[in-house]
């Protein structure tokens, strides 16, 4: 069973989300948190698996309520909700830890399709428009880092750096297997060697570091 803690400031989207996931068989809501300080309260109480929370919320907002779960509880996954697929403040959430975003409007299929994808460890990083904000957001907004991001690229091999770039397009381990022609077993070894040479929580933090570190140039949106 999937443990869901749901953090949203408004009552109806807290109860239509935690009605939709209810009616999976898989899927319990064991919380619903009303802002930022109440979900990282919450989330050190219940130890839920996967975090649904809202950006914009009084008190302490989604993004440093994600980087405080996070940081303190790294295997619980964070899926930020969003109104706006382009929207500045969901790029820093993915920067904060978060595994991925989901917008509000999305149906119930989609939604716990969502939290099955966090829960098992992977990112919920689709091909359009998560990777046209990382995209976008890494052009208008790159950070300095401790260590300059090309550095660490140097540290992958051949094959590491390009299924990095493949990932940063939203392309699947299956879908990287295809395209380089080999096991999607060996997918995903490389997959977690790159994560532990670059220090890495999962796919969509990785996608993020490629856009930053150069490796993959925005283009075409």
């Amino acid at each position: 069973m999937i443990r869901v803690l749901v953090a949203d400031d408004q009552q109806m989207v807290r109860q239509g989300f935690t009605v939709l996931l209810n009616t999976q068989p898989d899927i319990e809501v064991v919380g619903q948190a009303v802002n930022g300080v109440d979900a990282v309260a919450q989330v050190a109480e219940l130890t839920p698996d996967v975090v649904l929370m809202d950006i914009r919320m009084p008190e302490l907002g989604g993004i440093e309520a994600t980087d405080r779960i996070t940081t303190a509880t790294p295997h619980i996954k964070v899926l930020v909700l969003t109104t706006f697929d382009l929207d500045e403040y969901v790029y820093e959430a993915l920067r904060a830890g978060a595994s991925g975003f989901l917008l509000k409007d999305a149906s119930a299929d989609q939604l716990a399709e969502a939290v099955r994808v966090v829960a098992a460890g992977d990112a919920l990083l689709a091909p359009g428009v998560t990777r046209r904000l990382i995209a976008e957001f890494s052009r208008l907004d790159p950070r300095p880092r401790s260590t300059p991001p090309r550095q660490r690229v140097g540290e992958l091999t051949e094959r590491e750096t390009e299924v990095l770039a493949l990932i940063a397009q939203g392309l699947s381990n299956a879908e990287i297997a295809v395209r380089l022609v080999v096991a999607e077993q060996t997918v995903k070894t490389h997959v977690g060697r790159i994560l532990v040479k670059l220090g890495l929580r999962d796919r969509t933090q990785a996608a993020v570091f490629a856009y930053e570190s150069g490796l993959v140039r925005p283009s075409g949106y």
